[in-house]
This record gives structure tokens, sequence and C-alpha cells, in this order.
């Protein structure tokens, strides 16, 4: 968190998920205080009293973002569980398309961090750990591969998840892309 840290959590939740919504609709360079304030329907000068400048800003929508993406504690437990990685990375994939803008805003996030180091290393960090988690479960979810079968996996659907966002209709009919998703993650898994 930023060292400016006001007791509203809720509001500052509300300023990020506009962040995320300006960031998914202008990209980085739209991204100012300003255009967060219009977004979250509040007083001009709010976002400031949150975060101590820009950078601090886009650190914190690398987090939320991630946190939005997190899948909810019942489709956890099934992964846990052993649902077969195909069905995993088939509801993953809707999880994703569901929440377009999240993802999308996440997209012009790691465009961002191209050019600018401290956001390049706060966004390693929060991916690096999420892979990290998503490796702890594939692993006591007894699936084959290990490390080595989920990085394949996050490869292959951040892959398949910007074509999906962006040009779906150049490799395929979207409608086929959850199959898509099962077959990379059977063809993945099985050859590992």
């Amino acid at each position: 968190m930023s060292p400016r840290a006001p007791r509203n959590p809720a509001r500052r939740d509300q300023l990020l998920d506009a962040g995320l919504a300006v960031l998914a609709e202008q990209g980085a360079r739209g991204l100012t205080f300003r255009a967060v304030d219009a977004r979250a329907a509040v007083a001009t000068g709010t976002a400031t009293n949150y975060f101590t400048d820009r950078d601090a800003l886009l650190a914190e929508l690398g987090e939320r973002i991630h946190a939005r993406l997190e899948p909810g504690e019942e489709k956890l437990d099934a992964a846990l569980a052993g649902a077969p990685a195909p069905a995993v990375m088939r509801r993953m994939l809707s999880r994703v398309l569901e929440r377009r803008e999240v993802y999308v805003a996440l997209l012009e996030l790691r465009l961002e961090a191209t050019r600018r180091p401290a956001l390049r290393a706060s966004l390693t960090a929060t991916v690096r750990a999420r892979f990290e988690q998503d490796v702890a479960v594939h692993e006591q979810a007894g699936a084959p591969g290990g490390r080595r079968a989920v990085a394949l996996l996050h490869h292959a659907m951040e892959g398949l998840i910007l074509d999906q966002l962006t040009l779906p209709e150049a490799l395929g009919d979207p409608a086929e892309a959850g199959e898509v998703a099962g077959q990379l993650a059977e063809l993945i898994t099985r050859g590992v």
C-alpha cells in the first residue's frame, strides 16, 4: 500500500475499480488522477489522497487486478479436489472473459511495465506470487507435470486469452475457445 493510507478501504477499492475501468478504456496514457476521480464519481483530488503518485496507483492496480481475477473459494476447492485440468482451464477462460475489462486493464498494465522499471518489478512480484499459488494448488490436487506443466499452461492460456480479447475470430470460432482451453490443458498435462 502507498504511504498515504486513508481509513476508508471501500473508497480505495472504488478508486481502484475506477482506475481499472479507465485503464481498460483509455490505456495507461489516459490513466490520470482526474480521470479516476471522474470515473469513480468523486470530488476532484480524491485519488491523490489515496495514492502518493501515479506509480503507486499503477502498482496497486496490479494487485487489484489479480485479486479480481482470483477464483472464488468454491472454484478453488474444486481444483484442489482434483478437477481435471481441462475443466479448470475452461472455467478459468470463462471467468476471464466474463471480466473482460479487468483482463484488458492487466494487458495495458503489462505494456506500461515495459516502460516503468518500478512497475515491472511490482507486477513481476505479483505475478510470480500468483504463479507459486497455482503451482501449490496444482501439486495439492495431484495433477501431473508439476511446476513445468503450470508454466506451460500459463503460457498457453495467456495466448488464448489475448486472442479471445483482441481478435477472437482470427484463429477459429470464438464459441470453441473453451474447448481449445481444455485441449491445451489435456495436451500439456499428458505430454509433461
